[in-house]
């Protein structure tokens, strides 16, 4: 039977199955002499062990789409990254690690700005402008007025999406709506997942469709660049793209050279000046950290 890792938790792997069921398998030790780690997200292949009890054993890891270092799971189709209007207000700085994070690995990312019922229309305005500007999707959502939910279920369907945001931002509130037309027992589902003394936060995947899985990831709060140096900074910021080979010198990092089209462009307000902050603020921390 085939089925999807949905968590991964002290070694017992979580598998929502093709007859809707879930199973608490292991993994064959033949994965660790492979040095093959099952992931979340992971599609796979068990052999039922008890049908009682839901209990199973990995036997096959099937080929991965791609997968990520942080968060570690597996066959993700998109990001969407979820930060709230207020309550708390939103950090452009760990949203734009975020984006710098996925334009790395390839991975699109939808930007999602909740409670948009507590921000006046110009901030709204500014926001969407901004982050469009870049060539991302933006959905301006209130899960309390109901707006925005059926252009997140439109993009969301059919796909795996890695969900992201600090805690506050209305994550939850939106998972919940977005379950509502599903035709599965959550609460069996919890019970399950949380049995014995396996409720550590992990990574998970919450089934709200056919074929369309959400990616719960953890540990949000504080991205840290890693694995890069400060010049490819440059390379993820997909709004200084249609400028490269403008620039007078080859190379150009866009910071203190004269002759720099992405400058240039930032003086015309034609690339955002809280992007471009940003973008600055990263570049020294990456520096920095070279420096160390």
């Amino acid at each position: 039977m085939q089925g999807k890792i949905i968590k991964g938790i002290a070694g017992f792997y979580y598998i929502y199955a093709e007859d809707h069921e879930i199973y608490e398998c292991k993994a064959k030790g033949i994965f660790r002499k492979d040095n093959q780690k099952p992931l979340v997200g992971d599609n796979v292949e068990i052999e039922v062990l008890d049908i009682q009890e839901k209990e199973g054993s990995v036997t096959a890891i099937l080929p991965r789409r791609n997968s990520l270092i942080r968060p570690a799971v597996a066959n993700v189709d998109q990001a969407f990254v979820i930060f709230a209007m207020e309550n708390p207000k939103p950090n452009f700085m760990l949203l734009d690690r975020f984006l710098i994070m996925m334009e790395k690995q390839d991975i699109p990312a939808v930007v999602c700005f909740n409670k948009k019922d507590l921000a006046d229309s110009s901030e709204l305005e500014f926001l969407y402008e901004t982050y469009t500007g870049c060539g991302y999707q933006v959905i301006l959502s209130s899960t309390f007025q109901g707006d925005g939910l059926d252009e997140i279920r439109q993009v969301l369907k059919g796909k795996t999406t890695v969900v992201a945001g600090p805690s506050g931002v209305g994550k939850s509130s939106i998972t919940n709506a977005l379950q509502e037309n599903v035709k599965m027992e959550t609460g069996e589902i919890s019970k399950k997942l949380k049995r014995g003394k396996h409720t550590t936060r992990h990574s998970q995947v919450i089934p709200v469709g056919e074929d369309t899985y959400l990616m719960d990831t953890p540990g949000f709060s504080s991205l840290y660049l890693t694995d890069m140096e400060e010049q490819e900074l440059k390379d993820y910021f997909p709004e200084f793209r249609k400028y490269e080979g403008q620039c007078r010198f080859q190379g150009c990092r866009h910071i203190h050279e004269p002759g720099c089209a992405v400058k240039e462009a930032l003086e015309n307000h034609k690339i955002s000046s809280l992007r471009y902050e940003d973008y600055l603020g990263l570049y020294e921390e990456l520096k920095e950290k070279r420096r160390f």
